[in-house]
């Protein structure tokens, strides 16, 4: 590993490195020293359009302001020189970017607007596609768990050329919100291994696209360009492309030209390198992204084949190791659907706001502050269950029509009851994590330990019901923002500050708390409401 020295004048190079973070509602950046600790931080929020048919979208033009607005002041705040800055990472929502001829955008939606160029991440427009797609049961599926998700972006593409076939035509690329900024930053067309293989079908471990496959499902146009549109050039995360910042990035930025720019990751992924590496041994454990939705990577030094787990993904987190990618369709916003039902929603969201708390956060302090221990809170929602499948089952049942049951609500209108329809849920949410561990031990692909990151899993009694529910002991990292360390990280490597993403995983990632699971009598009921939560699930699957 290269010594990372802080001193802003080491090896003649910056001090500091940024990480770039797109999520759903917000874009992000944060500056960070060569030790993983961040110094300033800012974001700027993004539109999100939603219309009929399960459609979302965004503007990559609005995020890319938004991306030069949030860096902006997060340099202004650290009151850096821009040549203090030896590198820039990035990462995003797997949403699917359609550029045409010389990079304008194309209206993907029957909005028919043109800065409305982006399906995001959630957009399930493409659900028949995805259908038929599996139906195939082409042998590039095995990757993605036996079953493409229409999250996925070759169902997206299928929609497109089915429905909008002038869009399709016309489009010059079609990229992956990260890979879209990494070429807006440098101007370089490759992807990274972690978009293309993980939500594209790109096949890293023989580094090649399966030109069958989209023969078969009825892209064969991209093949006949040899994939030209959706990426010829692919690399592994971290890796500097073209002559980094380009000028008129580097201006819109406020950085330097030609500062080194990192192969990107996907949100969650870079949620990945930024914790599994804080406890030595990223093998043992399971990164767990809990945020809008919730993501869970487990990585492995040999292919493991999990049904209803997407992967086994070659380099696609890790340079030269496996990745297994599960999570749950909705999973914070599942909580924030939950509560909404609620008579006393409204007030209680008014008492937060004036708190300057969020409704998720205030119901955990008052569920913690009713009980003896954080275990204990669990006694709070005797009776209730929840099953927080609003968006389906993304792992590891790999079921999208599968929905939310809620079961043993009375007539209860109060904040109490409120409070014990929170701690259901959260429950929940730690039994569908603890369903895709055990998919995947089964398959052969163990873990020992939970590493947490995402806004949605800061609170404690987040952390520690999730611990009780499955069973494991749960880490959290000292970096309070994980998702954005990890794409510093990748910016850190393409500055060469260190040798290899592992290298800068274990500089820059440190465990500051662990959150061991309940035994005893507390065990035990969790272990009681888990088996109702599978039979309410087979329940909704049988009647459905």
């Amino acid at each position: 590993m290269t010594s990372a020295n802080p001193d802003p004048g080491a090896a003649g190079r910056g001090a500091y490195v940024i990480g770039v973070d797109v999520g759903t509602a917000s874009a992000r950046a944060g500056v960070f020293d060569l030790r993983g600790d961040m110094v300033a931080s800012a974001k700027h929020e993004i539109t999100l359009f939603h219309a009929a048919g399960a459609i979302v979208e965004q503007s990559s033009g609005e995020i890319w302001r938004a991306v030069c607005l949030a860096v902006r002041a997060a340099v202004a705040q650290a009151k850096l020189r821009p040549e203090q800055v030896a590198g820039i990472g990035f990462d995003a929502t797997c949403s699917l970017v359609v550029l045409g001829a010389g990079g304008e955008a194309l209206a993907v939606g029957p909005s028919e607007q043109a800065e409305r160029n982006v399906i995001v991440w959630m957009d399930h427009r493409a659900l028949v596609q995805a259908q038929r797609i599996n139906a195939t049961s082409h042998p590039v599926l095995q990757y993605v768990g036996g079953r493409i998700s229409p999250e996925m972006e070759t169902p997206k593409l299928l929609w497109l050329l089915e429905n909008r076939p002038r869009v399709f035509a016309g489009a010059w690329q079609f990229f992956d919100l990260t890979d879209f900024l990494t070429w807006r930053a440098t101007g370089s067309l490759a992807r990274s291994t972690c978009t293309v293989t993980c939500k594209w079908t790109y096949l890293a471990h023989e580094r090649r696209w399966d030109e069958t496959y989209f023969r078969a499902i009825g892209l064969g146009l991209l093949a006949d360009e040899a994939f030209a549109r959706i990426g010829q050039t692919v690399v592994d995360p971290g890796t500097p492309l073209g002559q980094g910042l380009s000028a008129a990035a580097a201006l819109e930025l406020g950085l330097r030209r030609g500062t080194p720019v990192g192969a990107g990751a996907i949100d969650a992924h870079a949620g990945g390198i930024g914790t599994v590496g804080a406890d030595g041994d990223p093998q043992a454990c399971l990164a767990y992204v809990f945020g809008t939705s919730s993501c869970t990577m487990t990585t492995t030094r040999h292919p493991v084949f999990v049904p209803g787990v997407w992967g086994p993904y070659f380099s696609a987190m890790v340079p030269g190791a496996w990745l297994n990618e599960g999570g749950q369709s909705v999973a914070g916003a599942a909580i924030e659907q939950l509560l909404s039902m609620h008579p006393a929603a409204a007030a209680a969201q008014r008492r937060a706001q004036d708190a300057g708390q969020s409704l998720p956060a205030l119901l955990a302090d008052l569920a913690a502050q009713g009980a003896g221990t954080l275990s204990d809170t669990l006694g709070l929602a005797a009776g209730v269950h929840v099953v927080p499948e609003f968006l389906g089952n993304r792992a590891p049942h790999a079921d999208p029509g599968a929905r939310a049951v809620i079961a043993g609500l009375g007539m209860a209108q109060d904040l109490d009851s409120l409070v014990a329809l929170y701690v259901a849920g959260l429950c929940g949410i730690g039994y569908g994590l603890r369903q895709i561990i055990e998919a995947q031990a089964a398959a052969g692909a163990p873990i020992e330990r939970i590493v947490i990151s995402g806004g949605a899993g800061r609170h404690d009694l987040v952390r520690q019901l999730l611990a009780d529910a499955t069973g494991r002991p749960l880490l959290a990292t000292r970096a309070q923002e994980p998702v954005l360390l990890g794409a510093a990280m990748l910016g850190a490597v393409a500055a060469a500050a260190f040798d290899d993403v592992p290298s800068a995983m274990a500089a820059m990632s440190k465990v500051s708390r662990t959150y061991p699971p309940a035994q005893g009598e507390a065990a035990a009921s969790h272990e009681a409401r888990f088996r109702a939560f599978e039979k309410l699930q087979r329940v909704a699957r049988e009647i459905r």
